[in-house]
Formats: structure tokens, C-alpha cells, sequence
């Protein structure tokens, strides 16, 4: 299911995130956001038109909604069950993008930069708001979604769309990082309880090793490997221990060189170094570590909520649902749990003429009917507070139930316009304080120059 692959499912991005729905899939090098130039002006619209569609045959509003490949079949039923109820107003056309993330971004900001474009409504990552609003492509949709509105949606989700004080997205489905978690192996070593911390998970580790015959040989895996999905994971980490990239409310002022950021580096570092992760951890993405997992190889695994399902299907896992448990991800001593967030959110082309219409979109796939029907359907996460108490929802899609948490601590990577460069310099980074051939130090402190560098030459 593409629209699943986040980095996305596994979001491949997963995570990343991501591609699809937050998880890991690799993505192309960004272009930057200032100087790119026209190129690609003519691409599918024309400079000026801003917006697709228009009225059509007897009054008829059309619009064109964007998004990626819809295998699942849940997609194109949520686009037909509108077409349906507002058959005679509106009608909301699908039109299908790339499946690597990087690619659809890229070539929706050839579209902007050539004049618009005809899309009218984007479904877009959670890391785009910042990158397409600070151009002024996409709307300002403080009004059309005003606070009362947004309190009924998930904290993270809405903090990912919120640019310079104004809100430029309206949340659709979201993903959460979550720990894994064999708790068939862990009870015969004395564990009932998820490892709150990361030096409990060492230790829960080396018991797992120490006293079960046929212990696995992995005591702990995750997305190490030099792309987006592992900047999620080493993220999580420094958050975790009090760090930060960006200044707080700022989009520009980079502060990761901090002894809190260094620290959780060198939690990171630490999994391989003492052997509780394997050095190869720093090649994996979201499918290598889902392997290592699901073939009774790993103790733990940080992955994305879409993981639990695969333990159901037999032919693919050598592990059960009974034999996994899922929890918020460990935290730095003294720091908190966070989990890095996933997922897809709505916007609007700033100069589509058919921005009412397209809003009417928004309103009703983001309704609790429409999010739980695709809760349903597919497992998407909803962004809707209310439906995390539904017990049709929770029977469903068990990972709700059994991490709730994770889903209550997600923070977004930096909300900046410039987040496409720093993403590159952080993968890179992270993946050589990993391997070992720098300090979690020197990390920050490279980290520190090569991201405000990126901020001056674009301002």
C-alpha cells in the first residue's frame, strides 16, 4: 500500500518518516527552496492559472486533490463516497503522484514555482508546511480552521502545520515511533514492564541474553542508515535528553550544539558500541529492521504503529501478536519520552480559484466518520482525539490500545522552510556518529555550522 510506505510504511521511507504516511523511504536530494528558478515552468499548468478545475458542466465545482499512489482502494473510496454526498456542488478529481515522497515534493514545488499549477488541495507530509508556506504557495488557514477546531485534533499533528503563528494544514492520518517489543522472552528473564528509559532497555537486554537459551541475536534494531527516517530516530534521541535543533518558536535559530543534543547522540552510539544494537543497524532502514523483528531475531525493534500489524500474518512473520508487546520509546535519564511523528496532513494551493470547494474536501475527509471509516479500512491512525476512546476503532487497530502514549508524545522534526537541507546534513551526521567516525561532539558541533550556514545563505 503506497500511500502507506512512509518512511512511511516501513515510513521503505517511514519513516519515514518518510515517505507515505511518515515512515522511511529513501528520498531524492531536495532541491532548495530559494534559487531553484522556473525550471519546469510549463509542467501540467500554466504560470498564473493557480488552480484546476473550475465550475463545471451545471455548476459543478471541480477541484484537483493530490496524493500518492492508492493501491489499498481506500483512497479512491473516500474520494467517492464525496463525489457522492455532494453530487450536483462538488467534485473532487484524484490525481496521482509519485510514490517516493521526495519525488511527489519536488514536483508539486516545480508546479508552485512555474505559477501554481493545477492542483487545487495537496495531500502532503507533515515536514512540508514550513517549506511551502514560507514562499506563500500554500494557504493561510487560520480562519478557515479556527482554535476551537483545532483542539479537537492531536497536539503533534497540529504543531506540524503551524508556521510563524499561522496554521497552513489540517491533519489527516499521523504515526508516532514506537517501541517493539518480545515480551514472550522478556517474562522468562523477570521483565512484565516496558523499559522506561534507555539504560533499561540495555539491561533488559543483556538479561534476555544472558538467561534464555536461544536468546536472539539482536538485542535491539532500528532506522540507522544515512536518510530521512533515520534523522527521526536520532532525533528521538536527542529529544529525549532535553536537546533541540531549532530554538523554541523559531523556524531559523539552530541550537543543536548543546550537551543535552550530544548526550542523546551518545545514547544512540552507545546501542552499538556495547553491542546491544548490531553495528549493521547503521545501513537499516524501516525493512531491515521489520525483518530482523518479525524473524525472531531482535529483542526490540523502534519502528512505525503499521509494524504490529505484520506479526499477524504467517507467511511472513515468524513471530505472533501474542508474543509482541508495544510501548512509548525509552527516554534519556532524567528526560522524556518522545516519539518522533509521521503522517499526512491537507493543504491548500494559495492560488487555487477553487480553494471552497477543495476546503469542503478537507472538512470531510478529516470528519470522525471519514477518519474512523479509514481506520477501518486501512489502519490509518486518526488525528481526532475522540476516536482514540472508540472501541470499534481500538478493537481494530490493537497498537491504539496498547500505545496509546506513543501517540500523546510525538514531537515534528524542525519546522523551518529550510528543513529539506537540513535534513540531508543531519542524515549524513547522524550516520558518522553512529558508525563511530565522529564524537556525538563533534556531531553537534558540525551539525551546528552546517545548519546555520544553511539558514544565512538563504536569507
Amino acid at each position: 500500500m503506497a500511500e502507506r510506505s512512509e518512511g512511511t510504511r516501513g515510513d521503505t521511507t517511514s519513516v519515514g518518516a518518510p515517505g507515505f504516511g511518515g515512515r522511511g523511504m529513501n528520498r531524492r536530494d531536495f532541491l532548495k527552496l530559494a534559487g531553484a528558478g522556473l525550471a519546469g515552468a510549463s509542467l501540467l499548468g500554466v504560470a498564473g492559472c493557480g488552480g484546476g478545475g473550475g465550475g463545471g458542466e451545471g455548476g459543478v465545482q471541480e477541484f484537483t486533490f493530490s496524493f500518492g499512489p492508492d493501491s489499498s482502494g481506500s483512497l479512491q473510496a473516500l474520494v467517492d463516497r464525496f463525489n457522492q454526498q455532494f453530487e450536483g456542488q462538488y467534485r473532487a478529481n484524484y490525481r496521482e503522484m509519485p510514490a517516493d515522497t521526495g519525488q511527489y515534493f519536488d514536483q508539486i514545488r516545480t508546479e508552485f514555482q512555474g505559477g501554481g499549477g493545477d492542483i487545487d488541495l495537496i495531500g502532503g507530509d507533515v515536514i512540508w508546511p514550513a517549506q511551502l508556506a514560507a514562499p506563500g504557495y500554500i494557504a493561510d488557514l487560520s480562519d478557515r480552521f479556527p482554535e476551537e477546531e483545532r483542539a479537537n485534533f492531536l497536539e503533534g499533528p497540529i504543531e506540524s502545520n503551524t508556521f510563524e503563528g499561522a496554521v497552513y494544514g489540517v491533519p489527516w492520518f499521523t504515526d508516532a515511533g514506537m517501541l517493539y517489543r518480545r515480551v514472550d522472552l522478556l517474562e522468562q528473564a523477570g521483565f512484565t514492564e516496558p523499559p522506561a528509559t534507555w539504560d533499561e532497555l540495555k539491561e533488559q537486554v543483556r538479561a534476555v541474553q544472558e538467561q534464555v537459551p536461544d536468546a536472539p541475536r539482536y538485542g535491539f534494531v532500528f532506522q540507522g542508515s544515512n536518510y530521512e527516517g533515520a534523522v527521526v530516530n536520532g532525533l528521538e534521541y536527542i529529544y529525549s535528553a532535553g536537546g533541540r535543533v531549532l530554538a523554541e518558536g523559531s523556524s531559523d535559530e539552530v541550537v543543536i550544539d548543546s550537551p543535552e543534543s550530544a548526550e542523546g547522540l551518545s545514547i544512540e552510539r552507545s546501542m552499538v558500541e556495547e553491542g546491544i544494537a548490531p553495528q549493521a543497524v547503521a545501513n537499516f532502514t524501516e525493512t531491515e529492521s521489520q525483518e530482523a523483528f518479525l524473524q525472531g531475531d531482535a529483542i526490540f525493534c523502534r519502528n512505525w504503529p503499521y509494524l504490529y500489524a505484520l506479526t499477524t500474518d504467517p507467511e511472513g512473520s515468524q513471530i505472533t501478536p501474542e508474543q509482541v508487546g508495544v510501548s512509548a520509546l525509552p527516554a534519556a535519564e532524567g528526560g522524556e519520552s518522545v516519539s518522533g511523528l509521521g503522517g499526512w496532513n491537507f493543504y491548500l494551493n494559495a492560488n487555487s480559484e477553487n480553494q471552497d470547494a477543495a476546503y469542503e474536501f478537507v472538512r470531510f475527509a478529516t470528519s470522525a466518520e471519514q477518519q474512523k471509516q479509514r481506520a477501518l479500512d486501512g489502519s490509518f491512525l486518526p488525528t481526532l482525539k475522540e476516536l482514540y476512546e472508540d472501541q470499534e476503532i481500538l478493537d481494530a487497530v490493537p497498537v491504539i490500545a496498547l500505545a496509546p502514549e506513543a501517540l500523546e508524545r510525538t514531537q515534528p522534526r524542525p519546522i523551518s522552510p529550510y528543513y529539506s537541507d537540513m535534513s540531508l546534513r543531519m542524515a549524513e551526521q547522524f550516520n558518522n556518529n553512529l558508525t563511530g567516525n565522529q564524537t556525538p561532539e563533534e556531531t553537534v558541533a558540525t551539525l551546528q555550522e552546517q545548519l546555520t550556514e544553511i539558514v544565512q545563505q538563504a536569507q
